[in-house]
């Protein structure tokens, strides 16, 4: 597959890196001289140093023969002009383009489903007005927006219901998931062999990976789990918490919760915590919510109170306004003696959420010695979420790969409906369906094999979940979940379809 990237900042070469190491044919281009000069030194691909909207740029990258373009620069506008120049000049390139404007993404899915006229509705002469005409559902060309707030929020929020005491990865139409936790001392799953895990574990359940001291497992029934392993488990939701508990969580509810920084993302997961009263107001009027669907509501809400810490003054007056029902706090959070006199250290939960991703990290670890029992922190990229996990942040989102993730499942081909990098983003866990020319369709498990260890983990057929025995057999239509290392994308694509 051969993809133009515009943009070499952070998720732009995260992106790249990831499709090269998958042996695609990737192409840069990027306006600033220092940046092209580092992606050029690091990557092996092309870098071209020039205006992402010059279609002499566009041109000398080959986006003329190219499969996809991923607009991601640092401006929502200048992202969707290059598609929309791209989509004048080619028709049938795949466009991404990544913005943070909410309206951008609200138009899009306006033309996407166009609102249906209700009974009473008129046109200009009285009539019944009538269903909008079909239209070509994108804007300016663009086949895919990508909004890193939303897609940050919706990941806070489902790791929120599962009681963040890990990362939480949900997969679509089943209700497994699987969850990451710290192996604690003395706990169940210290020393324990995985040949013993079921004796121990009743119910449907797997461990899909371990990360220990920076290595990344594959395990088999001779590992042996030791405090301080990260461990990845596959379960039905409902039983995730059950099975956390045997790695040394505790539990505790949810009724306090704190979020430092007001700003987009936090806005919007106070939005999915509260009572979306704002939402309601706009259904009132006839108008539909297009970001807030996105994200998922939570346990009931009668006994939560949510604190929002912001040190702009006038933003606090405009989340006051919008959320009359948590307590808004116009101070510095490394104020010291704010902490003290406030005494925000008996929440029950703090997520941090500013621009900032070392205050971020700071103010988690910091408070959590205080005595508050769960943290989120939310930071730029892998490499700090690493470092958050190890300091004792118990759930770190690192923006950069969360957006990465999400261009990544667009971009795989139509029978790929979703990728996911976990560990040190060295192992994919992908969402397949088996199409009907699919060379895998009808063969028995036992014959299905992946290098580096690769392992279907869980099947989906006729709306029932389960993870797969020996004798099961692959069958056109089954939704399948599969782990495996990086590299082995081309074997993914001979396996399981008309390709990329």
């Amino acid at each position: 597959m051969r993809i133009v990237i515009i943009g070499a900042g952070m998720v732009g070469t995260q992106l790249a890196k990831y499709l090269i190491q998958e042996k695609h044919d990737v192409s840069l281009i990027e306006a600033n001289e220092e940046r092209a000069r580092h992606a050029s030194n690091r990557l092996d691909c092309l870098v071209v140093h020039d205006e992402g909207n010059s279609l002499h740029a566009l041109e000398e990258a080959g986006t003329a023969k190219a499969d996809a373009l991923v607009c991601v620069t640092d401006s929502d506008e200048l992202n969707m002009i290059i598609c929309g120049l791209a989509a004048s000049r080619y028709p049938g390139l795949l466009k991404i383009a990544r913005v943070r404007n909410d309206d951008y993404v609200r138009l899009s899915r306006q033309v996407e489903e166009p609102v249906k006229p209700q009974a009473g509705d008129t046109d200009s002469g009285g009539r019944q007005a009538a269903a909008p005409e079909p239209a070509d559902a994108r804007v300016l060309g663009i086949d895919y927006f990508i909004h890193p707030d939303v897609e940050a929020s919706r990941t806070i929020i489902n790791t929120i219901e599962h009681g963040a005491v890990g990362d939480i990865l949900s997969f679509s139409n089943t209700p497994y998931e699987l969850g990451s936790i710290d192996v604690a001392a003395g706990s169940a799953f210290d020393g324990l062999a995985l040949r013993d895990y079921h004796a121990l574990i009743k119910g449907e359940s797997l461990v899909t990976l371990v990360e220990r001291q920076g290595e990344i497992l594959l395990p088999s029934g001779s590992t042996v789990l030791a405090r301080g392993d990260r461990i990845h488990i596959l379960a039905d939701g409902k039983d995730l918490f059950r099975i956390f508990k045997s790695a040394g969580s505790t539990e505790k509810p949810i009724r306090k919760i704190g979020i430092v920084g007001g700003g987009k993302v936090g806005a919007l997961i106070a939005e999915g915590l509260l009572s979306h009263a704002a939402g309601e107001k706009e259904r009132e009027k006839g108008k539909r919510n297009f970001l807030f669907p996105l994200l998922k509501t939570l346990i009931p809400r009668s006994s939560r109170r949510i604190i929002i810490i912001e040190q702009d003054y006038k933003l606090c007056k405009e989340l006051a306004a919008r959320f009359p029902e948590a307590l808004i706090i116009n101070e510095d959070i490394s104020d010291e003696s704010f902490v003290n006199e406030e005494q925000i250290d008996d929440l029950d939960l703090l997520i941090t959420t500013t621009n900032n991703q070392e205050l971020n990290i700071i103010t988690a670890v910091y408070l959590k010695s205080r005595g508050i029992s769960r943290t989120i922190a939310m930071v730029t990229g892998s490499g700090y979420a690493a470092m958050a996990r190890q300091l004792g942040v118990d759930v770190v989102i690192p923006m950069k790969s969360v957006v990465v993730d999400s261009i990544l499942s667009h971009l795989m081909g139509r029978e790929v409906k979703g990728v996911h990098r976990i560990g040190d983003g060295s192992v994919d866990i992908i969402e397949i369906e088996i199409r009907a020319e699919a060379q895998i369709a009808d063969t028995p498990i036992s014959q299905f094999k992946l290098p580096a260890g690769g392992l279907v983990m869980l099947a989906n057929r006729n709306g029932r979940s389960f993870i797969p025995r020996g004798d099961y057999v692959f069958n056109r239509g089954d939704h399948i979940v599969l782990i495996s290392k990086n590299g082995n994308e081309m074997e993914v694509e001979k396996l399981f379809g008309s390709g990329l």
